[in-house]
């Protein structure tokens, strides 16, 4: 992580708006901050030891090598959960995303437009372009209302 990355953490909209997971990108800084600590620790503790006795130093560069290691192990195991964590969390937010299909009402609408328009059988058109068919009297055509058919002439 550079500077330029902690600039804009830190200096863009990023860290107000909560669309995005943040944390994902401040745990290497968590990393490197527990290993300063642990560094500060360790020659803090050499020097303070050292500086009571010398059965007390070694017995400090024991301690220090002891928990040192056992503080580095936890603090890598830590940042390692807090990284498959968010990973799995971003894997799950993207598969949700992409199985929640934003559709609105006039999507709908143009999707089942399309799907009549493609049940109904389409005519071809004259080679000239002439859009409409001669109309055959040979078949009564019905409306919804139900009118009586003609009525006969009687034969006389």
């Amino acid at each position: 992580m550079t500077l330029d990355d902690l600039k804009k953490i830190f200096l863009s909209p990023t860290l107000f708006r909560l669309e995005t997971i943040l944390s994902p990108r401040l745990v290497p800084v968590l990393y490197a901050t527990g290993l300063a600590a642990l560094l500060l620790w360790s020659v803090g503790h050499l020097f303070v030891s050292f500086g009571r006795n010398f059965g007390d130093g070694l017995w400090g560069i024991l301690e220090i090598a002891v928990y040192g290691a056992l503080f580095l192990i936890v603090l890598r195991i830590v940042c390692e959960v807090l990284l498959v964590f968010f990973k799995a969390n971003e894997t799950v937010t993207r598969t949700v995303s992409l199985s929640r299909v934003p559709t609105s009402l006039i999507d709908e609408v143009r999707d089942a437009i399309h799907d009549i328009a493609e049940d109904e059988p389409y005519e071809d058109e004259t080679s000239e372009g002439a859009a409409a068919a001669e109309p055959t009297t040979s078949a009564v055509r019905r409306t919804a209302r139900r009118t009586p058919p003609p009525a006969a002439k009687p034969d006389i």
